[in-house]
């Protein structure tokens, strides 16, 4: 952020869990999602939701 200077960014990653896989707590495949916010997205609703419907989701 500081060296770019954005409006702003929004980050969505989907991954499997291995570590809960591995230990068997989860079925295997059982995914986790992060989402980070930064700049107008955190500040702004209506960016988020779009950026959601862009995805499809």
């Amino acid at each position: 952020m500081d060296y770019l200077a954005p409006q702003g960014a929004i980050v969505l990653m989907e991954a499997e869990h291995m570590c809960m896989t591995m230990r068997g707590v989860q079925k295997p495949g059982t995914k986790t999602v992060t989402l980070a916010r930064r700049g107008v997205f955190e500040t702004d609703p209506a960016l988020e939701e779009r950026f959601f419907r862009m995805l499809g989701r």
